[in-house]
């Protein structure tokens, strides 16, 4: 029988992301599944959350939610204390999906340019970032006049990051950006981001499945249980900032993997 429900609480500060009991199922009456159940947590400015868990344990359904893409069946969520509808609207919210999905008929400039250029009201009182200087800080200054083809998958993805932060959200939704790409690839993305977001410090709710990723990104790791998906356990990540490679050879790195994949084969043998 599943436990009861975690709450994962950051420390009190202003603005950032609040998830308050929310449920949702999916299917026809009588045949509803419950995918997320009474699932509380806060993500406060400036921190790096990541989920974890595994298939089918809600991870995007909860990011979906937060996002606003999928409406809870009971509790709410607020960004910078709106409801997420207004908090999409005001353009809080920078979504970066599992595709880099950028338009193939825009140049890569363009692409990045495109949130700047709708509802401009929300603009108002922003600091918008010049998308072509964003692009080179993410190493891609040589390639603004390109069109998305004649880019590698992690060129995509990085453009597809750079186009979230171009309009200055409050929050980072990431649902898994680097699964497609070879592990080395991965690496390589991942560690660009985590330098850029850094110089940046926004509030981030992260999907993955690669324990070594959610670490090296991470300030509290939240390990889901899945049928129905539920907050399992919630995993500090002191290692310090900045990060770089070297992080992952040292006994702090290597005691943080066996934590949270104990965590992870505990969720599994639970759902057996």
């Amino acid at each position: 029988m599943p436990g009861p429900a975690a709450t994962v609480e950051a420390p009190v500060q202003t603005g950032g992301v609040r998830v308050a009991n929310v449920s949702k199922s999916f299917g026809a009456d009588g045949e509803r599944v419950k995918v997320l159940d009474d699932v509380s947590l806060t993500i406060g400015m400036g921190e790096f959350v990541s989920v974890i868990g595994p298939s089918g344990c809600g991870k995007s359904t909860l990011l979906k939610v937060v996002a606003g893409l999928v409406d809870a069946d009971e509790g709410n969520v607020t960004v910078d204390g709106e409801t997420v509808r207004s908090a999409a609207r005001d353009k809080l919210i920078g979504l970066v999906p599992q595709s880099p999905a950028l338009l193939p008929w825009r140049t890569v400039v363009d692409n990045v340019s495109l949130p700047i250029n709708v509802n401009r009201k929300a603009n108002e009182g922003r600091t918008l970032r010049d998308p072509r200087e964003l692009l080179s800080s993410f190493g891609l200054g040589a390639a603004l006049d390109k069109y998305p083809g004649q880019l590698s998958g992690g060129m995509q993805q990085r453009a597809a990051i750079a186009r979230a932060f171009a309009f200055d959200p409050s929050i980072l939704l990431m649902d898994e950006p680097f699964s497609a790409l070879d592990e080395m690839n991965r690496d390589q993305q991942r560690l660009g981001l985590l330098e850029f977001w850094q110089s940046n410090r926004k509030a981030v709710l992260f999907v993955t499945h690669s324990v070594p990723e959610a670490i090296m990104l991470s300030d509290r790791i939240i390990v889901m249980a899945a049928h129905p998906g539920r907050i399992a356990q919630v995993i500090d990540v002191n290692l310090p900032r900045p990060r770089t490679v070297e992080a992952y050879a040292t006994d702090e790195f290597r005691d943080l993997e066996g934590v949270v994949r104990s965590a992870l084969y505990d969720v599994m043998e639970q759902a057996r």
